[in-house]
């Protein structure tokens, strides 16, 4: 198959590449795929210039941006002050990279209110051992529990008589890695050592 660009592989376009390349080989790329880390100057470049079917071409890294100011989302300070963690006064104090603070001072004219919520999460020093801010990962951890302590068939109704005593022990010797196996069976060369399916993959290839 020959490269092709977002546009080419998105929309009703996809099922044709999916059958043509397979799923077991679109489940390996994506399984030796490192994800981006989610930070400043690291947006793709091929959704910076995302052309859809009636030929517009924008850039989704500023879409986001406008989709939070359109529908009122608070700005960085206003919201550090909402969720109980207080603004900050400087720019130094979002980012110890001196880069950074030049480059924020530029694009908000030195205005520390002005900073937008994503750009102030992605700019932020990460905590030892976090894969994202530690604004961001506290929006996280309440809407992550409460999606759980919502959802009934996680919590009161996560037993036997429910799912059935077969069930919940297929819950239990089960995980992504024996389902990606069961259902791919050709995957299981490229998962040898490796103890959690959403991690990087064996690289078959190197």
């Amino acid at each position: 198959m020959q490269e092709q660009d977002f546009f080419a592989s998105s929309g009703k376009r996809t099922r044709a590449i999916v059958e043509e390349i397979g799923m077991e080989n679109l489940f390996y790329s994506l399984g030796i795929a490192h994800p981006g880390a989610v930070t400043l100057h690291n947006f793709p470049r091929f959704l910076q210039m995302h052309r859809r079917d009636n030929g517009e071409v924008f850039d989704l890294a500023a879409v986001d941006i406008l989709r939070d100011r359109e529908r009122g989302v608070p700005r960085y300070n206003r919201f550090r002050e909402l969720i109980g963690r207080g603004p900050v006064k400087t720019f130094e104090e979002i980012t110890s990279n001196p880069v950074w603070v030049k480059e924020l001072r530029e694009a908000y004219n030195d205005d520390i209110d002005s900073v937008d919520l994503m750009v102030g999460m992605f700019a932020e020093d990460l905590p030892q051992g976090f894969g994202f801010s530690d604004t961001a990962f506290r929006v996280f951890i309440l809407m992550a529990s409460r999606r759980l302590k919502s959802d009934r068939f996680f919590s009161k109704d996560y037993r036997a008589e429910i799912y059935t005593p077969f069930g919940l022990e297929w819950i239990y010797r089960n995980n992504m890695l024996t389902l990606l196996k069961r259902h791919y069976p050709k995957l299981a060369p490229a998962l040898v050592g490796v103890t959690n399916g959403f991690a990087p993959w064996r690289n078959l290839s190197s």
